[in-house]
């Protein structure tokens, strides 16, 4: 039987934590588990066996692993029963939380020891605690102290009001549009979007469609593909089928068949550079 419980973040982490869930998890019948992109970095601690990642660059194993915005799939071994913390991280939290920009962890799965000096023993404290609230209390705990002195560096304004337009609209503007309406140049825009985020303003519109459409493919009384694909801005089924693989890395159809009973019910199933 899964478990995912959830927990609120303390308010001075909320800038930077999207969302934060548990996991206790059965081994996937095939395997593997597919992390999808999404508007969001991930921290992942895994605490049974270390998590085994390929797809983003070199391959990785490691207990607890953070994951950039990426607009391929991350291959996660699904062979063996899974256990652990999984935290959402805003663009911004990335440099605040792990000290890096997440410009430079876009597109890369890397080992948490490789950011934090302290992550193995975290690690370890983590395997030793039973209790969900006490896991989450020592998460919450070490990620404040990271913010502790630190000074973040603040988001230009017009980048963070084009990354909330495209995501409130669920991909379904033009960049021209965006960039006029925060007062840039579209080159211009692009330039300092990716410096932020490590997406250009397409990719982001890219994944904001594909969540969308992910979102109506969870949801009871799923609608046919080529109404999901109407609703979440693509021009037709066959755009959505082509985007799909390309940021799934298989059809609508085996996702539906192969990940929709991890994640329906409103489950999270573990993955570095997924919320998925």
């Amino acid at each position: 039987m899964a478990t995912f419980p959830t927990h609120d973040p303390p308010t001075p982490l909320r800038p930077f934590v999207a969302a934060a869930h548990g996991y206790a998890v059965p081994a996937n019948p095939t395997g593997l588990h597919r992390g999808l992109p999404s508007r969001h970095l991930t921290l992942v601690v895994e605490l049974l066996a270390p998590l085994r990642l390929s797809g983003l660059g070199s391959p990785v194993a490691a207990h607890a692993v953070a994951g950039g915005l990426h607009t391929r799939p991350v291959l996660i071994d699904a062979s063996a029963p899974q256990e652990g913390l999984q935290y959402a991280l805003t663009p911004l939290g990335a440099e605040a939380l792990l000290g890096l920009p997440a410009s430079e962890l876009a597109g890369r799965d890397l080992d948490l020891a490789d950011l934090l000096p302290e992550a193995d023993r975290l690690v370890a404290r983590l395997q030793e605690t039973r209790s969900w609230a006490a896991r989450f209390r020592l998460l919450d705990e070490a990620l404040l102290a990271r913010l502790a002195g630190r000074e973040v560096p603040a988001v230009r304004p017009e980048v963070a009001e084009a990354w909330r337009v495209i995501f409130r609209r669920g991909g379904q503007t033009r960049i021209g549009t965006v960039a006029t309406h925060v007062g840039w140049g579209r080159r211009h825009l692009a330039e300092q979007f990716r410096l932020v985020t490590g997406l250009t303003p397409r990719e982001a519109v890219r994944i904001a469609r594909f969540e969308h459409a992910r979102g109506l493919l969870l949801r009871p009384g799923r609608p046919g593909l080529a109404d999901v694909a109407a609703r979440a801005g693509y021009a037709d089924q066959p755009h959505l089928a082509r985007e799909w693989r390309a940021l799934a890395g298989c059809s609508v159809g085996t996702w539906l068949r192969e990940e929709l009973p991890f994640v329906q019910d409103g489950a999270h199933r573990t993955g570095a550079g997924s919320t998925s």
